[in-house]
């Protein structure tokens, strides 16, 4: 074999196939979940759903009125864990001005829309787990709107765990914005009698119709504006340790468990 040859053979062999490296077309179900007329009905009956789910369930706080006792440090940074907020926009005795971190994912897209039906506004951005892609996930706008909002007397919403790690471990973003606003964090945990408890990371709950509701209200926490890092980390488990009790109470209350 000539050494000409020998190189066109080895040319052949190490030659990468041509589909190798082609971005895959999105499937006809993810074309038709990011077209805004699907999403539009998915979020139409998702509302619908929700507001039927609070009109036969009998709803109550604990403490029994929450916001008398903590109207003086609104406006006030919202936190709950991933999978149990779909029924909080219910747990407004009055209509104020509440905005929820929703992602810029896809799937947010719906979950925006939802916010919107039920009179909640949103804003669009990301906690990062790792902080250096931030910016790439529109975390840093995201943080800076939530900011802007709270000075301009706003409720800010946002769940505290960072989406598809731990669930039930708190992060670091709630704890960052209230240091750099000066709100406090009010840890939020809605239950109901009749649910489904979805089997994903974020222990979801699909909540139903004709159950006891409750949605229990914890502590609130403030956070230094001269926080350091060692002090951050003390706040962030302490946001945990309150939305876990908040969690467990309300539970507690809507399972009729003693103690």
């Amino acid at each position: 074999m000539t050494a000409g040859a020998r190189t066109a053979k080895k040319s052949l062999m190490t030659k990468k196939p041509a589909s190798r490296g082609r971005r895959r077309k999105p499937s006809l179900g993810t074309r038709l979940l990011r077209s805004p007329r699907i999403q539009g009905a998915i979020a139409g009956t998702a509302a619908s759903y929700l507001r039927f789910v609070h009109r036969t369930s009998r709803f109550a706080f604990d403490p029994p009125a929450p916001y008398e006792k903590y109207i003086h440090l609104a406006p006030v940074i919202f936190t709950m864990w991933h999978g149990q907020h779909f029924m909080l926009p219910f747990a407004r005795i009055f209509e104020f001005d509440v905005r929820v971190l929703i992602s810029r994912h896809s799937d947010g897209e719906i979950n925006a829309l939802v916010a919107e039906k039920l009179g909640v506004g949103t804003i669009r951005g990301s906690t990062a787990r790792n902080p250096a892609r931030m910016i790439e996930k529109g975390g840093m706008a995201g943080f800076l709107e939530m900011k802007a909002a709270l000075e301009e007397g706003a409720c800010v919403t946002m769940t505290a765990d960072i989406s598809n790690l731990a669930p039930r471990r708190a992060g670091l973003g709630v704890v960052s914005l209230a240091k750099v606003t000066g709100r406090a964090i009010v840890p939020v945990a809605y239950a109901s009698s009749r649910r489904i408890d979805v089997k994903s990371w974020d222990q979801a709950t699909v909540n139903l119709p004709f159950s006891r509701a409750v949605c229990a209200v914890a502590e609130p926490v403030l956070v230094p504006a001269d926080a350091d890092d060692a002090a951050l980390e003390a706040k962030r488990r302490e946001v945990e340790d309150r939305l876990n009790e908040a969690t467990d109470r309300a539970y507690g209350i809507v399972d009729r468990r003693a103690g």
